[in-house]
C-alpha cells in the first residue's frame, strides 16, 4: 500500500491515517509547551510533534490529557534521540517517554537521525517494529534519512518506514527526496515548513501574501499541502497557532506555487544527514 493524500489527512502505507497539518513543538520551552499544546488542539490541531531531546514530553502530555478531545482523534508523535539508538537502548528510550507522555500508546515514532558512521539505525528500527507489533506504537518511520539511508533500513528490516521528517521549506524543496519517497510510497513530512521564520519577509512570498489575503505563514503552509507534504508548524503566540491552522478556505494557483518554488537554492538550516552524528542531551 502506498501513501494516499487528500488535503487534510494522508493515509500512510500501513493503513493508519496522520493529519497533514500538525503542530511542531521544538523549541518550545517546557513551560510554555502546555499551554501551547493546548492552544493548538482548541484550534483543530489533531496532530502534536515532539521529540525526546526537545525536552517537553512531559508538557504535551499533560496538555493531550487534559484537552477534553478523545485521545483516538490526536495523533501523537516522538523521536527516540542519538544517544539511545540499538535494539536494547531503543526499547527503554521508549518507555522513559511514555512515561513522560503519560499515554497509554503512541501514534508514531520515530528514529530522529540516521546517524549512519554508527551504524545502528537498522537495529534501532527493529526495536520500533517491535513496539509495533506489540500493539504500543501504531506507526514507525523515520526522521532526517537521505535515500540511501532508507534503502538500507529497507533491505536490513523488510520494512518501508511510513513518513520520513525532514527540513523542507521553499529554499530547500527537497524535490530529489521527495521523488524517492513517492516511489517508495513514504509520506514526506517538512519540518523548518517557515525556514525558521526567515521567509515569512521574502518578498516573493509576501507578495503572494498580499495577493491572496493571507499572511505569509498561511501561504507557505498552503504550498506545502499543495505540494502533498505533512507540516508541522510552531508558535508559542496564540493568535499565530490559531492563524496557521486557517489555509483550508483558499487555494494558491499554479502561478503562486511556481513562484514559491522557484526560491529553492539549496539552502540548508539544519545540519546535514549524511555527516551529523551528535549524541549529546
Amino acid at each position: 500500500m502506498t501513501a494516499r493524500n487528500d488535503l487534510r489527512t494522508v493515509t500512510l502505507n500501513d493503513g493508519n491515517s496522520l493529519p497533514r497539518l500538525g503542530f511542531g513543538v521544538f523549541q518550545i520551552p517546557a513551560a510554555d509547551a502546555e499551554q501551547a499544546v493546548a492552544t493548538a488542539l482548541a484550534a483543530g490541531y489533531r496532530h502534536i510533534d515532539t521529540a525526546a531531546i526537545y525536552g517537553n514530553e512531559r508538557e504535551v502530555g499533560a496538555a493531550v490529557r487534559s484537552s477534553g478531545v478523545p485521545r483516538e482523534e490526536i495523533s501523537v508523535v516522538t523521536k527516540v534521540w542519538n544517544a539511545d539508538q540499538g535494539y536494547d537502548t531503543a526499547l527503554a528510550a521508549f518507555d522513559k517517554s511514555m512515561a513522560r507522555l503519560g499515554l497509554d500508546y503512541l501514534d508514531l515514532y520515530l528514529i530522529h537521525w540516521p546517524l549512519p558512521a554508527s551504524g545502528k539505525f537498522v537495529d534501532t528500527f527493529r526495536a520500533l517494529a517491535h513496539l509495533r507489533d506489540q500493539g504500543r506504537i501504531r506507526s514507525i518511520g523515520v526522521s532526517n534519512f537521505a535515500p540511501e539511508h532508507l534503502q538500507t533500513l529497507i533491505d536490513g528490516t523488510g520494512i518501508v518506514p511510513v513518513v520520513n521528517q525532514v527540513e523542507l521549506h521553499p529554499r530547500f524543496s527537497q524535490a530529489e527526496l521527495r521523488e524517492v519517497h513517492a516511489r517508495l510510497g513514504i509520506a514526506t513530512e517538512a519540518w523548518a515548513p517557515l525556514g525558521q521564520g526567515a521567509l515569512l519577509e521574502n518578498p516573493t512570498v509576501t507578495e503572494v501574501a498580499q495577493r491572496c489575503g493571507r499572511t505569509s505563514a498561511q501561504v507557505l503552509i498552503r504550498w506545502h499541502l499543495q505540494l502533498g507534504n505533512i507540516v508541522i508548524p510552531k508558535s508559542v503566540s496564540p493568535e499565530r497557532i490559531v492563524s496557521n491552522f486557517d489555509v483550508f478556505d483558499f487555494e494558491l494557483g499554479n502561478a503562486e506555487m511556481a513562484a514559491i518554488s522557484s526560491l529553492d537554492d539549496g539552502t540548508r538550516l539544519g545540519p546535514d544527514p549524511r555527516t551529523f552524528d551528535y549524541t549529546g542531551r
